[in-house]
């Protein structure tokens, strides 16, 4: 089944393409141990969930491109169809020649409703290209304007149009130290507006990534690019062919479909996180080697002690044991030492993937008591090798790693909304104070809900 993406102001543009780009890139390699008939298979489910083919025999993205300024589109369209491997089809973008200006009201009220028809009809002739529709990923930031206001207005249109199709959204959580005054207004305005309208967020922190280029990457001078290729990455070992099932001889068809039934168990907690190992630079990986047992215990103390990359890790942390449960947290803003999780999806790519133990991950004390450990963890594999890694893993986990996040942005927003700053850049857009004391309601009870498991 095929993904339509739709990639949506200049931060979602920019990674849509790192995206398409991994995956052809991978779509294109004869990495691991796989035999020429199983490379034909993983190559044949790629391209029918990725991309479309025209008679010149390039693939072309199953992606719809929308943006208030045509700089970026214009830049990403070129660079696609330079590489001679992919491109987009350059009749399914959408831009003007002014931008919402970081204000998500104006994404959200006027550009949205506005240019709402046009839009969508790009959305539908994608769609319909599809033989079979398995959902939409939008790729957007959660702070801005075209991407987050309109993000939201566009996914909210998206479900109206497609009520069976599954959503899934990409956000980009915005640097702690700030991108721009009003970006704690702006997350609290997307993600509880996101949370009326997709089946799940899956959510990268620009922090988190940015120290992954440093600290792991070694990069000296870390560009968009370097953090957007970081994320791509990381989306690609999840969205590209696997084994859902042990003993399965075919590559999962329903890549959101299988996504949402194994991790979004509750439509009140459906925030995911992505970490994957190894990840370093091409000089390191040179003399770098890595054992599946190793790989997973770094990935499951990364689990269970919230960290974001496998340097640095608190080993310290310990689930609790039978009988003596982690002691109520009294509020978000407290320490999280260990990190409960609903759900867990364990993804397993290269050499010896079927002699991997994941025992680790099925302890009942890794999840919330509500849910059985058998229907909470998952394991999608293939022996096929990804990017330049002999052997990776890739943690998708919905669990409390965004609480104190979340806890905090909120925060700062119900501080300024309290001293009524910058409210008169929404309300001249028509979003009035009780659009955002909904908002606050809506977003305090998901962070209720992630607190309390």
């Amino acid at each position: 089944m095929s993904i339509v993406t739709v990639q949506l102001g200049q931060c979602g543009n920019q990674i849509g393409y790192e995206v398409f780009n991994a995956i052809c890139s991978d779509f294109h390699s004869t990495r691991g141990i796989c035999s020429k008939k199983e490379n034909e298979s993983y190559q044949e489910a790629c391209k029918e969930r990725f991309f479309s083919e025209e008679k010149t025999g390039v693939p072309v993205a199953r992606a719809v491109l929308v943006d208030m300024e045509p700089k970026v589109i214009s830049q990403t369209l070129s660079m696609a169809a330079r590489s001679g491997h992919w491109k987009y089809d350059h009749q399914s973008h959408f831009c003007q020649k002014q931008g919402s200006g970081n204000n998500w009201a104006n994404g959200y009220s006027v550009h949205g409703p506005r240019y709402r028809d046009v839009i969508m009809n790009l959305v539908q002739k994608e769609a319909e290209k599809c033989d079979r529709l398995s959902g939409f990923f939008t790729v957007m930031s959660m702070a801005g304007g075209t991407g987050s206001g309109m993000g939201a207005y566009v996914t909210q249109c998206l479900r109206d149009a497609f009520p069976t199709s599954f959503i899934l959204n990409q956000v980009i959580w915005p640097y702690g130290t700030g991108e721009v005054i009003v970006q704690n207004y702006n997350s609290v305005l997307t993600l509880s507006h996101l949370y009326q309208s997709s089946d799940a967020l899956l959510v990268h922190e620009n922090d988190a990534i940015h120290k992954i280029c440093a600290q792991l990457m070694n990069i000296k001078k870390i560009s968009f690019r370097d953090v957007n290729q970081v994320i791509a990455h990381q989306l690609g070992s999840v969205f590209q062919p696997t084994y859902s099932s042990e003993g399965a001889s075919q590559y999962s068809r329903s890549p959101l479909g299988d996504l949402m039934e194994s991790l979004v168990p509750h439509p009140e907690l459906k925030m995911l996180g992505l970490r994957n190992i190894p990840q370093m630079s091409e000089n390191s990986l040179a003399y770098s080697t890595f054992t599946w047992p190793g790989l997973i215990k770094h990935l499951r103390q990364m689990l269970i002690a919230h960290a974001k990359m496998e340097e640095g890790i608190d080993w310290q942390v310990r689930p609790p044991l039978p009988g003596h449960p982690v002691p109520p947290k009294a509020s978000p803003n407290q320490a999280l030492h260990f990190n409960t999780s609903v759900a867990n999806l364990v993804v397993l790519r290269g050499k010896d993937v079927q002699s991997v133990d994941l025992g680790g991950f099925r302890d009942p004390a890794l999840y919330t008591s509500w849910l059985n450990p058998q229907e909470a963890f998952h394991i999608w594999k293939t022996p096929r090798a990804f990017n330049k890694y002999e052997k990776s893993a890739s943690l998708v986990s919905n669990s409390q790693f965004l609480l104190q996040l979340m806890d905090n942005i909120v925060g700062k927003a119900w501080n300024m909304f309290a001293s009524k700053a910058y409210v008169h850049q929404y309300t001249k857009f028509g979003i009035e104070e009780e659009d955002f004391l909904d908002c606050f309601t809506t977003l305090e009870q998901v962070i209720s809900s992630y607190a309390s498991l």
